[in-house]
């Protein structure tokens, strides 16, 4: 047995942990760089800073990060000599300060650094410090070491990534998705939930990532469907960001599998969350990943791990994995995720999905190597 284990250099859990932002950052350096994709949401945050004394530049993400907007994000930082950088949002406010703290210190053209599109240089220098404050429960992004960056030209999602990347402090305040309206609750958190089970059964997984991934698998089970009809709910408001929060240390520190190697394509190719083009591809994955693996595998450890899984979903002792399944299945129409054809994906696109999912890193992690008529397979299920 061999493996690593890292993760951000402090992490802060609990409701109201946001308030100890300002006194945490004045610590750090007097001008911070802030982004978020709510100027009004984060308004507490940034009048408590300046209530300390520390200066503060607000850059407002609406989108997923791309090149464009990280260069800008950057120029801005290095005019006002910023010091740290803050994240406060979503996924794509997370990616994007954590991109611009690495590149704050390693300069150049960012496409240089970028995996498939770019030349893959290794980042040299370690970010400044980077603070990540999440406002939903699912990416995780405020413990991994990469940042995912749209191409749109090449209609693919890439990853700028390096161990320098792990945010220095991680702040995860339940109390931050009370407002989150059920679809992205809904979505947030069947993202959550792929990035616990891909951990589990991928074909390198950890005694570490394998407990957390244990312990968030059953948070989900017990409470996504309750945040979802009552955003109020505080103890299912907690177990969503704890089982996010796992969810990102896992997939840092294991691998993940074929849900997120068709997802970053098919990302590119449509306007679909990326957490809703989990939901779809979750059960569909496991599916053909048990077929192909009692077929091709048969003595695999990953059978037992899908059957254990199900238990973990079920609370049932004699749960198979095809009972899992099926309740990942009738969790997905309860949230109303929808097909991912109504998010602009087309039959035309399938066979470029596939070729590029075969290239993703993500696809390495599979418990099975599956083939490109399987994924096709998978895919028509989706749409």
């Amino acid at each position: 047995m061999r493996f690593e284990f890292s993760t951000s250099n402090r992490i802060l859990f609990g409701p109201g942990t946001c308030a100890e932002v300002p006194a945490i950052s004045s610590s750090l350096g007097r001008c911070a760089f802030v982004v978020t994709d709510s100027q009004e949401r984060c308004s507490t945050l940034v009048n408590g800073m300046l209530r300390l004394g520390s200066k503060v530049e607000l850059f407002i993400v609406n989108e997923e990060p791309d090149l464009e907007l990280l260069l800008l994000a950057t120029r801005i930082s290095q005019k006002y000599s910023c010091e740290l950088v803050i994240s406060f949002g979503g996924g794509s406010a997370l990616d994007t300060g954590k991109a611009v703290a690495a590149l704050m210190t390693n300069p150049g053209n960012p496409i240089n650094y970028l995996e498939v599109v770019g030349a893959g240089l290794v980042l040299e220098k370690p970010s400044i410090p980077y603070l990540a404050i999440p406002t939903t429960a699912g990416t995780g992004s405020e413990v991994t070491r990469n940042a995912v960056i749209a191409i749109p030209e090449k209609r693919i999602k890439v990853s700028l990534r390096s161990p320098y990347m792990l945010p220095q402090i991680a702040i995860v305040d339940p109390e931050l998705t009370y407002s989150l309206p059920p679809s992205v609750t809904a979505t947030t958190g069947l993202d959550a939930l792929t990035q616990l089970i891909e951990p589990f059964v991928c074909n390198s997984p950890t005694p570490f990532t394998d407990a957390i991934c244990r312990d968030g698998i059953a948070r989900v089970s017990r409470s996504l469907h309750k945040a979802y009809e009552n955003g109020q709910a505080c103890n299912s408001r907690q177990d969503m960001a704890l089982a996010s929060l796992f969810g990102g240390i896992a997939l840092s520190n294991a691998r993940l599998g074929a849900v997120h190697g068709l997802a970053n394509p098919i990302g590119g190719m449509s306007h679909a969350p990326h957490g809703a083009v989990c939901a779809c591809l979750l059960p569909l994955v496991m599916d053909t990943n048990l077929r192909a693996l009692r077929s091709r595998a048969p003595d695999s450890p990953a059978i037992n791990r899908y059957s254990e899984v199900s238990r973990l979903l079920t609370g049932e002792a004699t749960a198979t994995a095809e009972t899992g399944i099926e309740w990942i299945r009738e969790l997905c129409r309860s949230l109303n995720i929808r097909p991912l054809a109504e998010f602009g994906l087309r039959a035309d696109d399938y066979m470029t999905v596939v070729e590029q999912s075969q290239k993703a890193s993500s696809m390495k992690g599979n418990p099975i190597t599956l083939t490109n008529a399987e994924l096709l397979e998978i895919l028509v299920g989706a749409t």
